[in-house]
């Protein structure tokens, strides 16, 4: 049987391990999904020692970006990135390869693509981690200009909450939450942008998806604001995962 997990902490209210293990079910694949729940991304060399039927794994918070030394290459978008949420596993000759990707980007640009219209051009996106970068990235293959925002400024490319003006505001009509904030249980957080200066011009994008519709998401319908959850870019990278380590 062959194996396949996922390496992140927490894990308990992960989507791919049920994702995964009812598609083998249903397409009768010798296959099993688990987690490997890890306090330290060091523990992957053990998983994948004590564990030889391991074809591939995908990688969650906080460890796309650690991963990186731990494989030996890395696909372009995801060397480009800076971030990795699948690993394929080649053992040959008892020689184990790791291949990292980011099917987070592709995964993302699909979901998002066909919202895109002629006056979305520039996009706030709110967060500097592994999916902030696969999402910067994303816009930016889809033609559109990018900046992030964060709560400390770390360079004069990041905007603090507090400069987003109603001229910024006015110009970046897709805004983009890659951050955990208003995730479930803490459903009553969401991201402090001033959610009065939204029109019906903008779109905003929550890559959460539990619950279905985030404060952030509701913020914004208040102002006609066309909002969309993570859903369907979670399906969407986990299907381009298959494909990666199946190909």
């Amino acid at each position: 049987m062959d194996l396949y997990g996922l390496i992140g902490f927490p894990l308990e209210h992960s989507f791919s391990k049920d994702y995964f293990n009812a598609k083998f079910a249903s397409e009768k694949i010798d296959a099993e999904y688990i987690n490997f729940e890890i306090t330290a991304i060091t523990e992957l060399k053990s998983i994948i020692r004590d564990n030889p039927q391991l074809k591939g794994l995908n990688v969650t918070i906080p460890y796309k970006e650690q991963v990186i030394p731990y494989l030996n290459r890395l696909s372009d978008n995801a060397r480009s990135i800076g971030a990795v949420n699948v690993i394929k596993i080649d053992r040959e000759k008892k020689k184990v390869k790791l291949s990292g990707f980011n099917s987070d980007i592709i995964g993302f640009k699909q979901s998002i693509e066909p919202l895109l219209k002629p006056h979305h051009q520039r996009a706030l996106i709110l967060g500097t981690g592994g999916s902030a970068k696969a999402v910067s990235l994303g816009l930016q293959q889809l033609g559109r200009e990018t900046t992030y925002v964060s709560r400390r400024k770390s360079s004069e490319q990041i905007l603090t909450y507090s400069e987003l003006s109603p001229k910024v505001m006015a110009d970046h009509t897709i805004i983009v939450n890659c951050t955990p904030v208003g995730m479930w249980p803490n459903v009553d957080d969401y991201p402090v942008i001033p959610y009065s200066l939204l029109t019906d011009k903008h779109l905003l994008y929550d890559l959460l998806y539990n619950p279905d519709v985030t404060l952030f998401m509701k913020e914004g319908k208040k102002y006609g604001t066309f909002v969309k959850n993570g859903l369907e870019m979670l399906l969407l990278q986990a299907f381009e995962g298959w494909n990666i380590w199946t190909k």
